[in-house]
């Protein structure tokens, strides 16, 4: 089964990725995918769990939505994958033959909760930036230009030039990406247990893509990549195959808002529903 839900340039399919891409995607339609599967590491999405019963049976998965992605992309195009660390070399090696493999990103997170006490626990995942042809694709180093800090911070001089320059206050980000998970107190978080920061997929989206481009996500979930995709006037399609995740894209894209006589708005969290009580309280005493 595959329902579409589209407004103004983006698309949410409501589906199997596979069945979707397969059927619902035209082949070199799409300028830059973004794709964020399942880790089969055992998280609960709205009680479908994502957990395969080998790891062969997993990858050989991954190797269909791949092959399908490529497809998908324009001659021009590039695809960011993400992966849990101990399949992201089966990855890399299996595009190795069908894409340029261009940069291999660390995003990197610091960790308020419980870390391993035998091993060395992770606090990063592993991101691969691809393209189809190294010789024509989007790259906008002026759009995601970071602080050099030895630069803009202390205001070092190049005295081996001619004339005497500062340093350039601004570079591109190299290839470890420092940037805070999505948490439950942050105005962005929805109930999804794998969200990505808006902030990843900007940076994503604003270098690797232009101005009415189509981005595709192929595991949307909580339909960031769609969300910074239309802050930034690009066009995208979302795939998604629970239907709560579904309504948070519908919601958070303003496809539509209401769904099945049911307002689509974002649940309060804890905290904010303890406050009108507190006020009470407080106003009582």
């Amino acid at each position: 089964m595959v329902k579409v839900f589209e407004k103004e340039g983006h698309r949410i399919i409501w589906g199997d990725a596979l069945d979707a891409l397969s059927k619902d995607i035209p082949d070199g339609s799409i300028d830059l995918i973004f794709v964020d599967p399942p880790y089969n590491i055992g998280k609960d999405f709205n009680g479908r769990k994502d957990k395969w019963n080998s790891d062969n049976e997993y990858l050989a998965w991954c190797y269909q939505w791949l092959d399908l992605c490529v497809q998908k992309l324009k001659p021009s195009g590039s695809m960011y994958i993400m992966a849990a660390t101990q399949n992201m070399p089966h990855i890399d090696i299996y595009l190795r033959s069908k894409l340029e493999v261009l940069s291999r990103i660390v995003w990197y997170y610091d960790s308020s909760g419980v870390q391993a006490k035998q091993y060395y626990g992770s606090l990063y995942e592993p991101i691969l930036f691809c393209v189809k042809d190294k010789s024509q694709y989007t790259f906008n180093a002026d759009d995601i230009l970071v602080d050099a800090k030895t630069g803009a911070q202390r205001k070092l001089i190049d005295y081996r030039k001619a004339v005497p320059t500062m340093y350039n206050a601004k570079k591109v980000p190299g290839n470890v990406w420092e940037i805070p998970r999505v948490r439950y107190r942050m105005k962005e978080y929805e109930d999804h247990p794998t969200q990505k920061p808006t902030a990843l997929l900007e940076r994503i989206i604003a270098a690797s893509s232009n101005p009415n481009d189509l981005i595709l996500d192929p595991f949307s979930g909580t339909f960031t990549t769609s969300f910074a995709a239309k802050q930034l006037g690009r066009r995208s399609i979302g795939i998604e195959i629970e239907e709560k995740y579904v309504k948070i894209g519908l919601r958070r894209l303003q496809i539509l808002s209401e769904y099945k006589g049911e307002e689509l708005k974002r649940e309060p969290k804890s905290y904010e529903r303890a406050m009108p009580q507190q006020k009470a309280l407080f106003e009582r005493k």
